[in-house]
């Protein structure tokens, strides 16, 4: 089954990791700009990050056949952090014109402060302006409160639904989000977030339109392997295969392909690899013989 996962942190994984998901059956991955487990304290390390996120990024998955893809923004810890917040919102706007970027995000709430609103309802108006849907981080605290304050913030703006994926929901938010129009997302994330268990549940009863799962592997102890093994506890618990398909290929690819920029023809084969080739004269195999592999 083809799965497009729809919010990974590559950037902060290994080579083994896109091994590992391309034979496990992801064909693209999409990479949301986040934040990288402590505050930058200059423009310049944004925009090294997001230059390496559509270049050598890109590069290194296309190298194990998996199709990659981002979204670009301040995210929502670093839009407090005035020694960085209006200089990245300057330089933002000419990310968001770069043809494998298919929206905005991850934006949103994380400590529910004034400066995260401001940053946040700033960003939405980039996305209206460069014409492209919007990826949103909910906070890990007082959860419920936080997604109904973005969706308060949308409404207020005239934002619509349809391009708008909340991410990160649960049991309690579903029934927040299920009949607003918008994309809900359920990051399976050890500990923190969902497990594939409480996954299959939340599908039995709601089903599956529009819903994405995605895994948000990142620096963190987390499983980029998530979606997967989600799939084949899914389909144990005898959810039809035509939903799970759904869920993890038709959902995320019509939600992103909302941005016009995604070929969905160009998925139908996995991304071409070719190990003896360079991004800016560097290997993913560091002057290993490309004949070995």
């Amino acid at each position: 089954m083809r799965i497009f996962e729809p919010h990974a942190h590559m950037f902060s994984r290994i080579t083994d990791d896109y091994e590992a998901m391309a034979l496990s059956g992801v064909r693209a991955v999409l990479e949301p700009a986040f934040w990288l487990g402590q505050n930058r304290t200059h423009v310049g390390t944004f925009i090294d990050y997001f230059d390496t996120i559509i270049g050598w990024e890109r590069f290194r998955s296309q190298q194990f056949g998996i199709h990659h893809f981002c979204t670009m923004a301040l995210n929502p810890r670093e839009a407090n952090d005035d020694r960085v917040n209006d200089a990245v919102m300057e330089i933002l706007p000419r990310y968001l014109e770069k043809d494998s970027v298919l929206g905005v995000g991850e934006i949103g709430l994380d400590d529910q402060t004034s400066k995260e609103e401001k940053y946040f309802i700033a960003q939405l108006e980039l996305a209206v302006t460069h014409d492209l849907p919007v990826l949103i981080h909910t906070p890990h605290r007082d959860k419920v409160k936080g997604f109904a304050r973005c969706i308060d913030i949308l409404r207020d703006m005239g934002f619509p639904m349809e391009r708008i994926l909340l991410d990160h929901g649960n049991e309690e938010t579903i029934r927040v989000t299920k009949d607003i129009g918008c994309v809900s997302g359920f990051s399976i994330y050890p500990g923190t977030k969902m497990s594939p268990t409480r996954m299959v549940k939340i599908v039995q009863e709601y089903g599956v339109d529009g819903m994405i799962i995605n895994s948000a592997c990142d620096w963190g102890v987390s499983d980029p392997l998530s979606v997967p093994k989600t799939v084949d506890k899914l389909l144990q618990a005898g959810v039809a295969e035509s939903d799970v398909s759904k869920l993890v290929w038709d959902n995320p690819v019509n939600f992103f392909a909302q941005s016009g920029r995604l070929d969905v023809g160009s998925m139908d084969r996995p991304a071409a690899r070719d190990l003896a080739s360079t991004y800016e004269g560097n290997s993913v195999l560091r002057g290993q013989d490309p004949g070995s592999y």
